[in-house]
């Protein structure tokens, strides 16, 4: 009867490793196919979709989207020059353009793929001593109007002091250095945290010297929490 019970048991060990294992992220190819069925080399950044209660959120995001796209190889369209086109021609609220044809875009800009975000969170919290921040990105092909590359992130980006004293004054201390740290905090630091972080599984691009060589690397989870410090 013991050996019964111990058999099942190993073999439910086993049946769980075994699920465990089929949760594995896919590798880039067969995650993001269509990146390198398409092979696209620029990029639009669209005016970011703000959701959250911080009305500055949205000009923060897009100022430090561009880095992390040049650096992963891709042409990014110019902002001055797509910001004040789209102004132009009234596509300044992304929103409208979230589900509708994107053949223009490619036209008129020469871009291969249009990147839309969603800020759905954005808060400071000065007492935990961290900024919570839920961002959607989202690259649709500017030809087949196809989602090629999406995730979406709940990151914490953490601005707590600790001074490793102990006792309550030293617990009174880091409250108020955390403090006055969260509040000095640039919210331009967070945006930049949060779009390196998250495009760092993005398969490289032609102007990257890992072009066509990473796609059997792992891509990162579609939906993800982060804690980031600038640490």
């Amino acid at each position: 009867m013991k050996k019964i019970i111990i058999c099942t048991i190993i073999a439910a060990a086993f049946l769980s490793a075994c699920g465990t294992t089929n949760t594995v992220t896919d590798i880039k190819s067969v995650a993001y196919k269509g990146m390198y069925d398409e092979k696209p080399l620029a990029i639009l950044l669209m005016p970011p979709i703000n959701r959250s209660t911080n009305v500055e959120a949205k000009e923060y995001f897009h100022s430090t989207l561009n880095v992390p796209l040049a650096n992963a190889g891709y042409y990014v369209i110019p902002t001055f020059l797509s910001m004040e086109i789209l102004k132009k021609e009234s596509a300044y609220d992304a929103e409208l353009f979230l589900d509708s044809p994107l053949n223009r875009f490619g036209e008129v800009f020469g871009a291969d793929l249009a990147l839309f975000t969603i800020i759905h969170k954005w808060d400071k919290s000065h007492i935990a001593g961290s900024v919570d921040v839920s961002v959607e990105y989202i690259l649709k092909s500017t030809r087949t109007n196809e989602v090629l590359y999406t995730r979406i992130g709940d990151i914490t980006y953490n601005t707590s002091v600790s001074s490793g004293t102990g006792g309550l004054i030293g617990v009174l201390a880091d409250m108020a250095a955390t403090a006055i740290n969260t509040a000095a905090t640039r919210y331009i630091d967070v945006a930049r945290a949060c779009n390196t972080y998250t495009f760092q599984d993005l398969p490289a691009g032609k102007y990257s010297p890992s072009y066509g060589a990473d796609a059997n690397e792992f891509a990162g989870e579609k939906v993800f929490k982060a804690t980031l410090s600038n640490k």
